[in-house]
């Protein structure tokens, strides 16, 4: 996959995210990698045009949507498009800092998710270990990486490399399908090559319906399904306008360009208050794991 033409991009950091593994991937071409803190401030830097592209997570198959991905686009980032995806396998290793027995460890640090998706797994390598909750796998590997105790994280060979820490084990989470949807984002009208090759999905957004009425959704959906479009995800997050009211998200199959694709979001304009086109952009198989 081609990269973008710019050379700044950020991603959610720090250093060693599997975000950063995405960014490889993604924009390989990119000569200075920016980390962020959060979701929202990765995206909004490219809003506010601080750095030309972004990658964020915005799907796992485990945990569902990063929502704070989903309102960041929605709400505040207005001028900012998906212009790719990657499909990453998620595979978490041991990581010390120096060479141990798994058995010396006595605490282990991580995001909590992960620490759930490796449960079984230190459960029956390390019962005695303490377990400890980090902003990131990666802050998890940071902080063994400046400890002299024996503590171990559960983080990517990247987060190990950049820590200069060890794995003692890979591959130690309990589900095989792990795996995290990135985006790569750019500024409306400054998309590059990534946009305009392979097969196309379109990423919209739409609200202000008659959404407590009952069929008004399928209604709404018709749009698609009388064209013979495929919805692939759709799911709603609050308006908060009070309960009741939803913004959809939908993934479809096809370009926005295309004849029946454009056709129907024409139509469902005139349906609802709002429709915003995240983005559309080659529909991506996954990564093979590492």
């Amino acid at each position: 996959m081609p990269g973008p033409r710019s050379t700044r991009v950020a991603f959610l950091g720090p250093r060693g995210t599997y975000a950063e593994e995405a960014l490889r991937a993604l924009a390989p071409r990119v000569t200075e990698a920016v980390a962020y803190p959060t979701v929202y401030d990765t995206v909004m830097a490219v809003q506010t045009r601080a750095v030309e592209r972004a990658v964020v997570p915005i799907e796992n198959s485990l945990e569902g949507s990063v929502t704070a991905t989903l309102d960041t686009l929605a709400v505040d980032a207005r001028n900012v498009r998906l212009v790719a995806e990657l499909e990453l396998p998620i595979r978490h290793g041991l990581i010390a800092r120096r060479r141990i027995e798994p058995a010396e460890v006595e605490r282990v640090i991580s995001h909590p998710q992960a620490l759930a998706q490796c449960a079984r797994y230190l459960r029956r390598a390390l019962p005695r270990a303490e377990l400890a909750s980090a902003a990131s796998t990666a802050d998890g590997v940071r902080q063994v990486g400046e400890s002299e105790a024996p503590w171990a994280a559960l983080g990517s060979p990247l987060a190990a490399e950049a820590y200069g820490c060890k794995v003692l084990a890979e591959g130690v989470e309990d589900d095989r399908d792990n795996v995290t949807r990135f985006v790569l984002l750019a500024r409306s009208g400054e998309a590059g090559a990534e946009e305009r090759s392979g097969a196309l999905k379109t990423s919209i957004v739409f609200s202000g319906f008659n959404d407590i009425s009952p069929g008004a959704l399928v209604a709404v959906l018709g749009e698609l399904s009388s064209r013979g479009i495929n919805l692939t995800k759709i799911e709603s997050r609050p308006r908060r306008l009070g309960l009741g009211h939803y913004m959809f998200f939908a993934d479809l199959e096809g370009g926005e360009r295309s004849s029946p694709v454009a056709e129907a979001l024409e139509a469902l304009r005139a349906r609802v208050e709002t429709l915003h086109v995240l983005g559309s952009y080659p529909s991506s198989p996954s990564t093979p794991a590492g």
